[in-house]
């Protein structure tokens, strides 16, 4: 993997079932080690600037069924089943809120 400068890639979510894609999130070296080991999705937070474990606090555990890189390998694609919503707001999906665009019917 080609990690930018922080030593981060973005991961993708995407849920193994339906092919909806839930979050977005990044990754160091350490979660990317932590997620392939434990089947259970690791990020880093660039906010806390710490490890996190997705689910820790609420339950919602990712678990992992495929992890895929782009062709430039800066990039993360995981298929993963949820224990439940996956938006820290209570949403299934982190993208539940459309932008308006001059074509939106």
């Amino acid at each position: 993997m080609k990690f930018d400068d922080k030593g981060l890639v973005p991961a993708i979510i995407q849920d193994a079932d339906s092919g909806e894609v839930l979050m977005l999130a990044y990754m160091n070296q350490e979660s990317l080690r932590r997620t392939l080991e434990t089947g259970q999705v690791w990020f880093y937070s660039r906010s806390r600037q710490e490890l996190w474990h997705k689910g820790a606090t609420s339950g919602n555990y990712l678990h992992v069924r495929a992890v895929w890189k782009d062709c430039d390998e800066d990039t993360l694609l995981i298929r993963a089943r949820p224990d439940g919503p996956v938006c820290h707001t209570g949403n299934r999906t982190c993208f539940f809120q459309e932008v308006p665009t001059e074509t939106s019917d």
